[in-house]
């Protein structure tokens, strides 16, 4: 049997090898090589992960922004919020969401409190 790249990494994580390790943690570029994940891919995962650590505003910014430069829309990085939805709970999401709106530039509070938006849609329909 041949051993794959993906089987040399799981078998490296398994036995926690140092020197693999390392080199994954050695710097972000590093990290997102021995990953082997595309750009985009890589800044979704971050993203997600962020999310269902609940991270605070200061963690998240960083990793909205790599996310936007990758090619990430808006719309994607609030969509990444639904999907981790029934992994993480909708509390976490509940709670996360104004820290991906400050990411993002939208203060999801403040816009609730402006006239006209207290509203909030419950439907697709209703936006």
């Amino acid at each position: 049997m041949t051993v794959t790249d993906y089987q040399t990494t799981l078998r490296l994580l398994a036995v926690r090898d140092n020197a693999f390790v390392e080199r994954a943690l050695a710097s972000e570029t590093a990290n997102r090589a021995e990953s082997a994940l595309d750009e985009l891919t890589y800044a979704f995962v971050r993203l997600a992960v962020m999310i269902s650590v609940g991270a605070s505003v200061q963690s998240l910014r960083p990793i909205v922004e790599a996310a936007e430069d990758a090619g990430a829309t808006r719309e994607q990085i609030v969509g990444t919020l639904v999907a981790a939805m029934p992994a993480t709970g909708v509390p976490r999401i509940v709670a996360t969401a104004p820290a991906i709106g400050l990411s993002l530039d939208y203060d999801v509070f403040d816009a609730l409190e402006q006239p006209g938006h207290a509203h909030v849609p419950t439907t697709r329909e209703e936006l």
